[in-house]
């Protein structure tokens, strides 16, 4: 197994724990809104150039007080899911929102999902140090290396796993 796959498992592992054993499940999906605030969500399924389908869907997180864990997910809207068009990338695409007043430092760590009761390889994608001013939104995207064989739709949709901010 190579380094990046362990450290991929590993953070995964860890968002796992501090999302179900630490605090509570409150994480982002695009699938659904945080259990502390109303979220919205859609899906969308096209058709690549070479005929071949990409299936995505996008959300967003909301919520009120809390750590700096709990306002950075609020602060992250899912634009996207999407295998890419070379067929190469998971890719999610998103919106770091800080209506504060302080810039910050973002990382997050998102996981991409396939439906409900079905099992998929583990892909995880990570975003880290994205600076946004205060008052200001900034867009990024986080992609990982696809390793199925087919054309990505195994993959239904991608949620935040773990996020944190700091003064930056």
């Amino acid at each position: 197994m190579k380094l990046r796959h362990v450290r991929a498992i590993a953070v995964f592992g860890l968002a796992v724990f501090a999302l179900t054993g630490a605090r509570g499940s409150h994480g982002a999906s695009c699938g659904g809104g945080s259990s502390h605030g109303s979220g919205g969500s859609s899906s969308h399924s096209s058709s690549g150039s070479d005929g071949s389908s990409t299936s995505g869907s996008s959300g967003s997180v909301s919520g009120v007080g809390g750590s700096s864990r709990d306002r950075a997910m609020r602060d992250i809207k899912i634009d996207e899911c999407a295998l890419s068009s070379d067929g190469k990338q998971l890719v999610a695409k998103l919106t770091f929102t800080n209506s504060d007043s302080s810039a910050y430092l973002y990382d997050a760590t998102l996981q991409f999902k396939g439906a409900a009761g079905k099992t998929v390889d583990l892909a995880i994608a990570q975003v880290s140090d994205l600076r946004v001013e205060g008052g200001a939104s900034k867009s990024t995207e986080a992609s990982t290396p696809y390793t199925g064989k087919g054309d990505g739709s195994e993959y239904t949709r991608c949620e935040v796993a773990f996020a944190n901010r700091t003064i930056g």
